[in-house]
């Protein structure tokens, strides 16, 4: 990874910031995206003393936000004349349904749309590349997802069935991607880390799900075994050319045929296109 440049979403805790740690003991020059300044300035601070490395840049991006997406972007795109990774790895779980600035049911916006938005800003400089790579951190829950006729889920929402919406178009955004950049040198790729022992599901306001999380932490992956298998599919030679597939525990995994569906990919894809401004 010496002299590549990464951009990890959601870089300042759980596997974003193990995924920062150790891309960048490898060498890499790693762009941590983060929502919070506050937050995000502790582990930039956490991130060079645990990996040794200087080659550590915070930049703020809410995934939340279109506008604020396009300003990363742009800032990114001048600052860089080529980007060699992009792990997608930000997630939120909403325990009751919430919205993001632009409108959006809140776990679609931000693990999918924005997730989309930020991907195709990007897709020129990944391409500038000599081996563009982007990664997609999706989870098994894509199983009993499916992409709704009303995907903001105005109508019985519930945390589950939205989680595993976003988990399931994180999947057929890949799948779609990897054909479209078919013939170019960039590789699209996803993956299940396994149950993973974070904050993502903990209420930032009140702090509901802090004491499940921490009775259940022992049976959980750690941050860093969680990582494993994005850290490998963003800098493994074993991987190079592979695209459009689905990881799990560093190994390429068959899809349910929800996953495998290239017209809810199309569709997913025409419609993320409209929903973030990006339909010409």
């Amino acid at each position: 990874m010496q002299g590549k440049t990464v951009i990890i979403t959601g870089a300042n805790s759980g596997m974003g910031l193990a995924s920062t740690i150790e891309l960048a003991r490898r060498g890499a020059h790693v762009v941590m995206a983060c929502r919070s300044p506050e937050r995000g300035q502790k582990a930039w601070e956490a991130a060079i003393r645990e990996s040794g490395s200087d080659r550590l840049e915070l930049m703020l991006c809410d995934l939340g936000s279109l506008d604020s997406i396009r300003k990363f972007a742009g800032e990114v795109t001048e600052r860089y004349g080529a980007i060699d990774v992009l792990l997608n790895n930000a997630g939120v779980v909403s325990l009751k349904r919430e919205l993001t600035k632009d409108g959006f049911e809140s776990m679609l916006g931000v693990n999918h749309l924005g997730h989309f938005l930020l991907t195709n800003l990007l897709l020129d400089s990944l391409k500038r590349a000599e081996e563009g790579r982007i990664v997609n951190v999706s989870s098994g829950a894509y199983k009993i997802g499916k992409i709704h006729e009303d995907p903001s889920l105005v109508r019985g929402f519930n945390v589950a069935k939205g989680y595993a919406q976003s988990k399931l178009a994180n999947i057929l955004f890949t799948k779609e991607l990897a054909r479209r950049l078919e013939g170019t040198r960039v590789t699209a790729n996803c993956l299940h880390p396994g149950a993973v022992a974070t904050n993502i599901g903990v209420d930032r306001n009140t702090g509901f799900g802090k004491s499940l999380v921490g009775l259940l932490r022992p049976f959980f992956l750690t941050a860093e075994q969680g990582a494993e298998t994005a850290i490998y599919l963003a800098s493994s030679p074993e991987v190079k050319g592979v695209t459009g597939q689905y990881f799990y525990k560093k190994q390429a995994r068959p899809l349910t045929a929800r996953g495998e569906n290239p017209d809810s990919a199309r569709r997913l894809w025409e419609w993320s296109e409209e929903q973030v401004g990006l339909k010409r």
